[in-house]
């Protein structure tokens, strides 16, 4: 079939929409209409090749929409449901069956090769065939193929236009909190860098019911913004050099419970290093420049302090999704707050705007 998708056609450019084949779904395929898709830093790191994917080809992972066919095989899901959709898992490794999908052993292949788990190739611009399945969904395109590892059948009590950054950028910052830190009322956190992924770890943090929590930023309007979201003390770190000393003299003078970095710079994760308590954790989900690596500067008083990256907020999404949703319409859950609508000619100036700051989490809506 013919959809209408926003190429990629050679890393660090920009997007061109156009005409591109689609195959029909296979027996144990499901195609989707994607009603809108969220634009994430991840898909900006694929562009600049940060993490290699074939192109050209097709991004796009944080998309939702409905189901507009079934192959033979399919039972979760039935034409009409509206669904968002999350990364692939191959559901019989060791990680997926102890509940960890985000780290299935088969998540390259599924996620990232661009092709089905066959090799095959689903997307074609004439006779020049396309990397597509990024994130098992390749969602930045009008209409798009998955299977049932990546559907998550959702109500449509809420605008479904909304729902897709759960599927990764939301999912991950809040999986953070709820999933892996698992914080106790009364406990104190901080979250450096409040882009998307790091407003979803303080909105958390506040269900979660964390006494002090501390958005730590160079934009004092993102930081402004946080307080709205939830926090409960903010740091500008470009006027304050030691934000880890601050922290003890000023608001956890026996060190931070938790700490959640989604910036991928060291100096920044290691500030919230040495403002950890003992046998503390700081959690990394940020994307590392390409070329980097992370280098933690343990202070001789860093008691059992561990760093840790985490995957896609450890998240079931079957399970974590629609909890998501129900903390929104229980209304202390606010992430429509942080979402600017764009149509799909205008992804390259959504892209621009999100890289400065202009917007923080850009929506595409695409036509139909």
């Amino acid at each position: 079939m013919k959809i209408k998708a926003a190429v990629l056609q050679e890393p660090k450019s920009k997007y061109t929409i156009k005409d591109v084949q689609l195959d029909e779904p296979r027996p144990d395929e499901i195609l989707v209409k994607i009603v809108a898709t969220g634009i994430c830093h991840t898909d900006i790191a694929v562009t600049n090749q940060q993490i290699p994917f074939p192109i050209p080809g097709i991004l796009g992972h944080e998309g939702a929409g409905i189901v507009e066919k079934v192959g033979a095989n399919i039972q979760k899901v039935a034409v009409g449901d509206h669904v968002v959709l999350a990364p692939g898992a191959c559901g019989t490794c060791e990680q997926c069956i102890a509940g960890h999908p985000s780290y299935c052993l088969n998540f390259h292949k599924l996620n990232l090769s661009g092709k089905r788990a066959d090799g095959s190739c689903a997307y074609h611009d004439g006779n020049q065939e396309l990397g597509g399945f990024f994130f098992n969904q390749s969602s930045f395109a009008t209409y798009t193929l998955t299977n049932e590892s990546s559907v998550v059948k959702v109500t449509k009590e809420i605008d479904l236009a909304l729902l897709g950054p759960l599927g990764c950028g939301i999912q991950t910052g809040a999986g953070t909190v709820f999933n892996v830190a698992k914080p106790q009322a009364g406990d104190t956190i901080a979250i450096s860098g409040v882009g998307p992924v790091g407003l979803a770890a303080i909105m958390a943090a506040k269900v979660a019911g964390c006494a002090k929590i501390i958005a730590i930023d160079i934009h004092e309007e993102r930081l402004t913004f946080a307080k709205e979201l939830g926090a409960t003390h903010t740091i500008n770190s470009k006027n304050i050099a030691e934000v880890s000393q601050y922290i003890r003299e000023n608001l956890a003078p026996n060190g931070l419970n938790h700490a959640i970095d989604t910036t991928a710079i060291n100096s920044v994760i290691n500030e919230l290093v040495k403002a950890m308590r003992s046998n503390a954790t700081v959690y990394t989900l940020g994307v590392m420049k390409a070329g980097g690596k992370l280098e933690i500067d343990y202070s001789p008083f860093s008691f059992g302090v561990a760093v840790r990256s985490v995957i896609e907020g450890d998240s079931i999404p079957d399970l974590f999704i629609p909890r998501l949703i129900q903390l929104h319409l229980d209304g202390v859950f606010p992430f429509d707050k942080m979402i600017t609508f764009y149509e799909m000619d205008e992804i390259n100036q959504a892209v621009e705007d999100s890289g400065k700051g202009i917007v923080i989490k850009p929506i595409i809506r695409m036509p139909h």
